[in-house]
């Protein structure tokens, strides 16, 4: 306790790093205003009655409103800020890859901070045309709710049908999700850590004291023979919280050392080189985006065969729930493991820098071997990391349905919100020690020997 309260002191009397943080607080206080600006004629709760029916079948904007969840967005509220930083994440991601196929934008990337202004700029760009193309859904999708209320009546989600209502809740989605997007560059610029990860923890974090009010209330009105049952499964639902969260902390520090010699010179008397250090392979270096492409495309199967097969039971078989769709699902994340790892890591190329800078690994011969060596170990942790990632992404369901807690307390537990939130908070963690070691103040973790 002491050694936490010596930590905050610290941090509080550096002026610098107590104003980025400081900074930080406000602009995410300025993100979560958004989400009570709704946008203009819209009947929130036919939204919200809505898109709490269940087994209505997969419709695109099932997707939309997953992946926004995923990225702070919040479409169940109809907001300006619906979308969240979802497109913004969306072109990274495309770009990210593009870079990867294309020589030219991979050259591009290459040129140092200019190359890399003109990708960003490129990104911007396709940033908006998403976010027309996916507040355009929505419109669309507002404009075809008519409900049948209590008494039989016709609920209307809308004001006004018209066109110009329609290109202004299209303009205000476009423009909410633009905003986060320059609002996660300020907070990268002036705040602490990466603007556009903290949107997102603050995104998935806001949503805990409605799962703690959800669990709290079914506590109090179950039955008092059942209550114990009911305590028992929130205290065992606190504890699998805090084994996952380590878990999460082991595998996404968990890294695999390759030693590195560089070769010795000899000129006059002198010796050069002769130096060892480390490459570090992370066992989980695609961090969260196989669970995000695999639940995002894992729906695109059922929703395929229903329009295939209408009023057929074939589409069930691969339905949430199903024996197949756990087994896409797994394969889905399988895949995208190695091919995300792949993407960013390649043996050839890191054997060549190796080779170019004098260097070799120890009993591997430089080239042709060293890549061979580098792709055996990576395929190995990639295994480990694809295994990893599969059991994270089962555990909500495992425990909603092992305990009998909720889905929305059980997603706290594993998926990729738990992978978000931990990788965010430790990749903060090393920015303000960082901060602190170099004005020479004890970070987080205490030194060797001492009290």
């Amino acid at each position: 306790m002491k050694g936490l309260l010596r930590i905050v002191r610290n941090i509080v009397g550096i002026a610098e790093l107590r104003n980025r943080i400081l900074m930080t607080f406000a602009l995410l206080g300025v993100f979560r205003i958004g989400f009570h600006i709704y946008l203009p004629g819209v009947n929130i709760d036919v939204i919200k009655g809505l898109l709490q029916r269940k087994g209505e079948g997969w419709n695109l904007l099932d997707l939309l409103g997953y992946t926004s969840a995923l990225t702070g967005g919040d479409l169940s509220n109809a907001t300006i800020f619906s979308l969240g930083i979802m497109p913004y994440i969306s072109a990274s991601i495309i770009f990210s890859l593009l870079v990867k196929v294309f020589p030219k934008l991979e050259a591009l990337s290459k040129e140092g901070e200019h190359g890399r202004r003109i990708i960003n700029r490129y990104t911007r760009y396709f940033t908006v045309l998403l976010c027309l193309i996916q507040a355009g859904f929505i419109v669309v999708w507002l404009r075809r709710l008519y409900p049948a209320g209590p008494s039989g009546e016709t609920m209307q989600s809308i004001s006004d049908p018209g066109y110009g209502l329609a290109a202004l809740q299209l303009l205000c989605l476009t423009a909410g999700s633009v905003f986060l997007m320059w609002l996660g560059e300020k907070i990268t610029e002036y705040g602490i850590g990466n603007g556009s990860s903290l949107i997102i923890t603050a995104g998935i974090v806001a949503r805990m004291p409605q799962a703690v009010y959800v669990e709290s209330k079914r506590l109090l009105e179950s039955p008092s023979e059942e209550r114990p049952f009911q305590v028992v499964s929130l205290l065992l639902l606190v504890a699998l919280f805090i084994i996952v969260v380590l878990c999460v902390v082991y595998i996404t520090r968990g890294e695999r050392r390759i030693q590195i010699q560089q070769a010795r010179t000899v000129k006059g008397r002198r010796v050069y080189g002769g130096v060892r250090h480390f490459m570090p392979l992370r066992v989980n270096s695609a961090g969260v985006l196989p669970i995000i492409f695999a639940q995002s495309l894992v729906v695109i199967p059922a929703g395929f065969l229903k329009w295939v097969f209408p009023g057929s039971q074939i589409p069930d078989m691969v339905q949430p729930g199903a024996f197949w769709y756990y087994v896409l699902y797994l394969a889905m994340i399988g895949f995208f493991t190695y091919f995300w790892t792949s993407l960013t890591f390649n043996p050839v190329e890191i054997a060549n820098n190796i080779k170019e800078h004098g260097s070799f690994i120890p009993g591997i011969r430089p080239g042709r071997r060293t890549a061979e060596y580098l792709e055996r170990i990576l395929n190995r942790i990639t295994l480990a990391g694809a295994t990893f990632l599969a059991i994270i992404a089962l555990v909500p369901q495992m425990i909603s349905e092992s305990i009998g807690v909720t889905p929305i307390a059980s997603s706290f537990l594993g998926g990729t919100g738990i992978l978000i939130v931990v990788g965010v908070a430790l990749d903060l963690v090393d920015k303000v020690e960082a901060q602190l070691l170099v004005r020479h103040y004890d970070g987080f973790m205490r030194k060797s020997g001492e009290a």
